[in-house]
């Protein structure tokens, strides 16, 4: 799913610029330029069903490249929150930010991480002196998921507390209930992990941006790596939302354009909690790899897919469940599976630098995104000389490109009030806006699972759109 005070962070690895060329080689990524719980459960167990397994793909006879690994690189050279002189405009009001991340619902295993980020960025913010002479607030609320209304009574709360910017949604699905609410109150709403295509064009009156690159980057990443694998055919089950079936989309696109061919694609909707039609129906397919878009369902799926005799090693996964299941499912189910989250691997001093906020987290995916959203919010903030939401979303593509590199709110604010321009490259990496508010070139890790069930960095793909 991802500056720290010891000057680390998410990256590819010191060998990067090898492995970044070698990768694109044998992945085909010149598609890139071109278009741009508890215990472990059995699938009887999971859904009441037989015990009886069909041997649907025994022995996997995939062939995928060879893991690099990944430990996050060195960011730049980092600003000293001591010497960061004073602000020449002072706001009578303080900047207030709000989140709607997910704390319940099929994503709540990503608001850990996200929030951190988000809480260690307010932090070192205010220890550089804050916005315009004022230290900053953050307002958490629950966004849930698409299954409740949470998100919209979570919006309506932080709007009545006159906040400038609001971090959230994770889920793209959720975000559309409530996008023309909050830019509809003149206010930016930031997201760290909303991947949907349809927010490029969203009328959003200039006030959406994210950190996370839209699902046209991943979809074309793990497209080109499952057939590099060696698959010709493919199989998906999909969660029926904007997230899902965008996903799939390019993902079957990709996947297609290359020769191979998708012979099945199961979909589902949010808050099912029966899943056996899915996975039979893929099975009696036999594809050679399958796809599992989904979110927390994954922990249902995957040992009903297991039931049948499917073979772990072909099975893809991608940012929405690309997750630690080791308190969830038996050691090994996911032994050899795959899948995908964009941004760097994470940097052994970042996860250092949240570990002070949150000392309990095992997950790390969005973390360095949603962290990247507050220091932008406040460096355009800065820039703008304003808290008011509009003239902010103004400032956001400025401070993202064009200027001085700088990589922590420290350095670039200290760069802004000595009258440079910046370009503040963060640690989900160089961001780069453009006039839609997407990110214009990102890297996508791809993690494999271990006997543990736990997902470790295999290798990065860095593209752009």
């Amino acid at each position: 799913m991802t500056a720290s005070r010891n000057s680390a962070r998410f990256g590819i690895g010191e060998n990067a610029p090898r492995a970044a060329k070698v990768a694109a080689l044998s992945l085909g990524i010149a598609l890139f330029a071109s278009g741009c719980g508890g215990g472990g459960t059995t699938g009887s167990e999971a859904e009441g069903g037989d015990t009886e397994t069909t041997a649907a793909a025994g022995t996997s006879a995939l062939a995928c490249p060879e893991s690099e690994g990944g430990t996050g690189e060195e960011q730049g050279e980092k600003g000293d929150p001591a010497a960061v002189p004073a602000s020449k405009t002072t706001s009578p009001e303080p900047l207030k930010i709000g989140s709607i991340l997910p704390t319940t619902g099929t994503l709540a295993f990503l608001g850990p991480p996200e929030i951190a980020g988000v809480n260690l960025a307010v932090e070192e913010v205010n220890a550089a002196g804050g916005v315009l002479g004022q230290d900053i607030s953050i307002t958490h609320r629950d966004s849930g998921d698409t299954t409740t209304d949470i998100a919209t009574q979570s919006v309506t709360d932080l709007l009545s507390q006159n906040v400038s910017a609001i971090v959230g949604a994770a889920s793209s699905g959720v975000s559309k209930t409530v996008i023309n609410q909050i830019t509809g109150a003149g206010v930016v709403q930031f997201s760290p992990a909303n991947t949907a295509a349809e927010f490029t064009t969203w009328d959003d009156q200039g006030l959406y941006f994210r950190t996370a690159p839209s699902d046209v980057l991943q979809g074309r990443t793990l497209g080109n790596y499952i057939m590099t694998c060696g698959a010709q055919t493919v199989g998906m089950i999909t969660l029926n939302d904007a997230y899902g079936t965008g996903l799939q989309g390019t993902i079957q696109e990709t996947v297609e354009s290359a020769g191979g061919q998708v012979v099945a694609n199961e979909m589902f909707n949010t808050g099912d909690s029966q899943f056996s039609s899915q996975v039979d129906a893929i099975a009696a397919a036999k594809p050679d790899a399958i796809v599992l878009i989904s979110f927390d369902e994954a922990k249902s799926i995957v040992p009903l897919l297991v039931a049948k005799g499917i073979d772990a090693s072909t099975l893809f996964m991608v940012d929405g469940n690309t997750s630690d299941y080791s308190a969830d499912l038996d050691a090994g189910t996911l032994e050899g599976a795959q899948g995908t989250i964009p941004g760097p691997f994470t940097g052994t001093g970042f996860q250092e630098s949240l570990a002070t906020i949150d000392p309990n987290l095992t997950s790390y995916a969005y973390a360095g995104e949603s962290y990247d959203a507050v220091n932008l919010i406040s460096l355009a903030s800065e820039a703008a000389g304003s808290v008011e939401g509009t003239e902010i979303a103004k400032q956001l593509e400025s401070v993202s490109k064009d200027g001085t590199k700088c990589f922590d709110f420290a350095g670039c604010v200290t760069l802004l009030r000595e009258g440079e321009d910046i370009d503040y490259d963060g640690v989900s990496g160089p961001v780069t806006f453009d006039e839609n508010g997407d990110p214009t070139e990102a890297a996508i890790g791809i993690y494999k699972y271990d006997a543990e069930n736990k997902p470790q960095p295999s290798r990065s793909e860095v593209g752009k759109l």
